[in-house]
Order: structure tokens, then sequence, then C-alpha cells
């Protein structure tokens, strides 16, 4: 959710923390700010509610510094304002401090040792900084043990990076299950939340561990454990190419995203088959999964739509009893598990909380751990036993969209390797390389006709404040993708339903003109899924049908072409989101950052 920048020991910090926070702008966030020092005594600090363009707007020429930390804060405690805005600060303004993350402790806190303190937000994060204060003013601490101290008791998930006004020669760290990074620059050092923060000044970083703490100077680096013992840690090198994570020619990134499933479909082919058209996953991974009794899915969002398919490519190909757990519902009601589970986590960003705390849970239990994810140095992809990359490049837009087809494509990839190496006919047989050069020339399709798609969204979704999804089988799993892709950037009411359910309630919802999309790619529902068409037809709603080849009619608008039933979402999905981004576009609203959402949710 939040973005967190910081530099030390370069003249063009100010520079460096505003670009910074421009490309995490995709996380959401509803206010920015930043704090510079110059180490002579000189220091500034500037905060604002809305987009950084105002902060970079209210700031003057003389607010540079050699150190600094920078933030954009999504709001959890308190309504967005300049005073919850970060950087917080102590009642002295001696220490500045930012903070990604959720504190559960915070008012527990407050009581046991600041009840004498006259806070100015109504944040968790004020308490941090106020405890450092508290350390060192009545304690008579050094910064470093007043820190120390605070993390100690901190209970929940945290990013924070500090700033004491009488040391400003370094950045005081600490994490626990928020990511943070620090980078190695060229006689300077950076702290952030995502190297795309700072992918352009360098591509050395070290990776924090959770609750541990670091000393950050220009020249130097020491990472600690919360006991204060000093932790050896090797240099990562993270390259981001320039181009992936810039809009180039289009006026979204969203729009460039759609546009560029077919690549991403071609190049998971390359990634993952050989020469022989044999797929290539880790023996060790088959190996595990194949003494597996049951396949535990665990996601979120849009991964959790993406794991519905996947259980279906498992269950097809493998013949290996497969569910699905809502990531934030599995962490605290876990269900009675088979004698040999499997767990797999799906996660675009690979830092999503809710998935991470039933990962930490599964690793406890001395479960086995797959994370697919499309950031090889996440946390998640760290922690896990097994991990197999999207290949999708980077993904800015809020909605998702190359990452859910990509999640697909290498779920079926994984299952037809096990298929195969259990012996099972169907994934002998299943010919994917071939299937995901059609997804890809049927995308290419769909994505070069967008005055289509436009008009589509005028006819059927424009002025309208609700609509319905429906459809049968894998039909009905990309009808709650697509309904998730038009609510969450359009702010139409949209719900996605399995066709065969309208009877048992939801076509009280039915009005006249109320547009209902229909997809149908399953043959051996599609008489039954028409037969709902015409069950809401008849009461008025204005009916998009979405078929493939193998289930077309004559009065269909949309005919895609025919791929393997559990594959049809690579085809229908682009169709929701060709859909949802028109139909937003048509309404005037900001696409790639719809309110109220982060890209990276990074906080339960």
């Amino acid at each position: 959710m939040c973005g967190i920048v910081g530099v030390i020991g370069s003249t063009s910090t100010t520079d460096i923390l505003l670009t910074g926070l421009k490309r995490l702008e995709y996380r959401g966030y509803d206010s920015a700010g930043l704090y510079v020092n110059d180490q002579s005594g000189h220091d500034y600090l500037v905060k604002t509610v809305g987009k950084i363009s105002q902060l970079e707007a209210a700031l003057t020429s003389d607010v540079q510094g050699t150190v600094g930390i920078a933030h954009t804060r999504w709001a959890t405690h308190g309504q967005p304002s300049v005073a919850n805005a970060h950087p917080q600060f102590s009642d002295s303004k001696r220490f500045y401090l930012v903070h990604n993350g959720v504190l559960n402790n915070y008012h527990q806190l407050r009581s046991d040792y600041l009840s004498d303190v006259d806070f100015a937000s109504q944040t968790d994060t004020e308490v941090i900084v106020q405890l450092v204060a508290h350390f060192v003013e009545h304690d008579d601490m050094s910064t470093f043990a007043a820190f120390q101290k605070t993390l100690q008791l901190l209970d929940g998930s945290y990013a924070i990076l500090l700033v004491d006004q009488e040391q400003p020669d370094q950045i005081f760290v600490g994490k626990n299950k928020s990511p943070l990074l620090i980078g190695i620059g060229a006689n300077f050092n950076l702290v952030s939340s995502d190297a795309l923060a700072t992918y352009d000044q360098t591509e050395d970083y070290l990776e924090l561990h959770d609750q541990e703490m670091a000393v950050v100077r220009q020249d130097d680096v020491k990472i600690y454990n919360l006991d204060g013992q000093l932790q050896q840690r090797e240099m990562t090198q993270i390259t981001i190419d320039h181009s992936a994570v810039s809009k180039g020619s289009y006026p979204t990134f969203m729009l460039k995203e759609i546009d560029e499933q077919p690549v991403v479909m071609r190049r998971i082919g390359q990634e993952y088959f050989d020469d022989h058209r044999q797929a290539i996953i880790d023996p060790e991974l088959l190996n595990a999964l194949s003494h597996t009794d049951r396949v535990y899915f665990v996601a979120a969002g849009t991964s959790y739509h993406a794991s519905l398919v996947g259980k279906r490519l498992f269950e097809s190909y493998t013949k290996i009893p497969t569910e699905v757990g809502v990531a934030s519902e599995f962490g605290y009601h876990w269900p009675i598990l088979s004698e040999k589970p499997f767990f797999i986590f799906l996660s675009q960003s690979g830092e999503t909380a809710d998935s991470r705390q039933v990962l930490v849970e599964a690793k406890r239990r001395h479960l086995p751990v797959l994370v697919i994810t499309n950031s090889a140095n996440s946390t998640l992809a760290r922690e896990a036993n097994y991990t197999l990359l999207l290949h999708a490049g980077p993904e800015i837009a809020v909605a998702s969209t190359k990452a859910y087809t990509a999640q697909i494509a290498v779920e079926a990839t994984l299952a037809k390797a096990l298929g195969e190496k259990l012996g099972i006919k169907a994934a002998q047989n299943f010919d994917l390389l071939t299937q995901l050069g059609l997804a890809a020339n049927g995308m290419e399709t769909l994505v070069s006709e967008k005055e289509t798609w436009s008009q589509l969204a005028e006819n059927y979704l424009s002025g309208i404040n609700d609509a319905f999804y429906i459809g049968r089988g894998v039909d009905y799993d990309v009808s709650l993708e697509a309904a998730l892709k038009l609510k969450e950037i359009s702010y139409v009411h949209t719900e996605g339903f399995a066709a065969g359910e309208l009877k048992h309630g939801t076509i009280a919802l039915i009005e006249p003109g109320i547009p209902v999309i229909a997809f149908i790619t399953e043959k051996s529902t599609a008489a039954h899924t028409r037969g709902n068409v015409q069950e809401v037809v008849a009461r008025g709603a204005k009916v998009l049908v979405i078929a493939n080849q193998d289930c077309q009619e004559v009065q269909d608008q949309i005919i895609l072409p025919t791929l393997a039933t559990e594959l049809m979402p690579l085809l229908t999905g682009v169709c929701g989101q060709l859909l949802a981004y028109y139909a937003t576009l048509q309404r005037g609203l900001n696409v790639d950052q719809p309110r109220n959402l982060a890209k990276s949710v990074t906080v339960e």
C-alpha cells in the first residue's frame, strides 16, 4: 500500500525522493510528505493531501538536503489530512519518521508510556516516533537504544525510517512483515519499500528480514536483530527494465498492460518449455507435489479468481483434489487438512500480507509451500520452499490484467508437468504450448478491436449503476474476475454469479435495462446458460453474450476462438478487462489509480 523512500549522502536527495514517490503512486495513496536535512542545521518538512504533484508544487527551491525520508500514505488510522500524513514527528520536533504497516498495540503503548503527550495526529504511526523521543529524553537512552527498545515493544507490521535531527548523518530503519530494501549507491545509500522507486540509482540491494533494524549512513550499512546482534547479509542484485515501467506512447498503464498479454503468453512458453515442447519445472517441486493428497490454493482478489481456474486445471490434469481459500479468511479459520497437504500461494506482488500470514503458519507446521508470483525478490518468494515466476514484467496499474492471465498460464504449465509425471492421460494429450500460442493470437485480435470494445462499453455500461456477469463452470470463475475489474475502477456496483443460481434469489434484482454480460464457452453447460439468459431477457435485462466458436449462436455479439475449456479465461478475462477499461474512461475516471485501492496490500 503506502510507499517509502529514503536517501542519505546525495546532493540530489529531494529529486530522488520525489521521483521515487512518483514511481510508487501505483500502490495507492491519499497523502504524501517528505523531510530533508542538509546536516548543517537546516531541515524542512512538507506534507500535502492528494497527489504527489501537489506535494511537488508545495516545495520551494530551498527544500534541499543530503538526508531525507518520504512517504505516500494510504489511510488506515485517521482520515486523509496534512496532520495524519507522514512524516510524523515527536513533540520536540527532534525525530521524524515514516511508517508502512499497522500496529495492533498502539493504544496500549500510548497509555503505558505517553499519557502526558499531546498527539498531533490520529495515526498509530505517531506513537512510534513519540516512543523513541520518550526513551531518549526521559530515560537518557541513545537514539539507537531507544529505537531498538521501541521496535521490541511494537506488535504488528511495520517498515520504518527514522531521522534524528541531532544525528542527521544516519537513517534508522526497522522492518517486520512490511517490505523494505536498502539500496547501495555510489557514495550514497537509499532505502525503499519497492526497488521500482530507486532502480535508476542502483541495482545493488540488501534485504531486511522481519524483526531486524539497520543504521544506514552515506558509506556504511549495519544490520542488527532486535537483540542488537550484528547480522551478515549478502548483496542482492535487482535489475528492472526501464522501458517496462514507462507508459511509452500509451495513455495509461492499464491499456499498456492489457496489450502486453499476448507477449506474456509467448514469454511463458519460452521460459517454461524446452525445444522438445516439454514443460520445464523444477524436478524437486514436481516430486514434492506428486506425493500430496490435496492441493490448497491460497490467494486474495484477482489472484483468488485465478486460483479458482487453477483448481479446475489441477483437478482436470493431475486428478489431485484441490481446494481454494481466501487468504484473509484462511489465516484465521484453518480447515481440517488432509494427511499430505501442499500449499500454493498466488500473489502478483509477493507481498500480500493476508497470504503471508497463512504462509508463515504453513511453514510453522512444516508444510510444503509454492509461491507463484511476478516478483522474484518478494517476501513470499524468499520464504517459500519453491517459487514459479510469472515473467509478466512490472504491472503498474492497480487493476491487475496481465498478471491474472499469466497466473493461469503458469498454473496450467505446472498442472501439465505434474500430470505427465503422474501418468495422467489428459495431461499427456494436453498440447499446452500450442494452446498458449492460440491464446496469444486470440488476445492480439481482441486488443486490436479497441473501437468495438469502446462501443460495447458505451452501449451496455453507460449511465448505469448496477451490472451482472454470469456463467457456469470456468465461465463463473471469470465472471467473478470481470465483475471485480468493473467495480474496482469504474465504481459501478457489479456482481458475478453462477448463472444457474439466478433463479435462487438473484433474479429478483433484474430490472428493465440492467446490463447482464454472459460468458458461454463451456459446451456441456451452454444450453443451460442460454436458458438463464432468456430468463433475464424476459425481465428486461440488456444482455451481451460472449461465446466461443464451439458454443456460438447467430445472435451472440462476441465470438472467441475455442481453447481448452480451462484456458478460456485467457480470452474471456481480456474481454472483461477491456469492458471495464472503456467504461471507466467514458466516466472520466482515473483508470490506473482508482479511489481507496492499493496495488500491493501489505496490511491485513
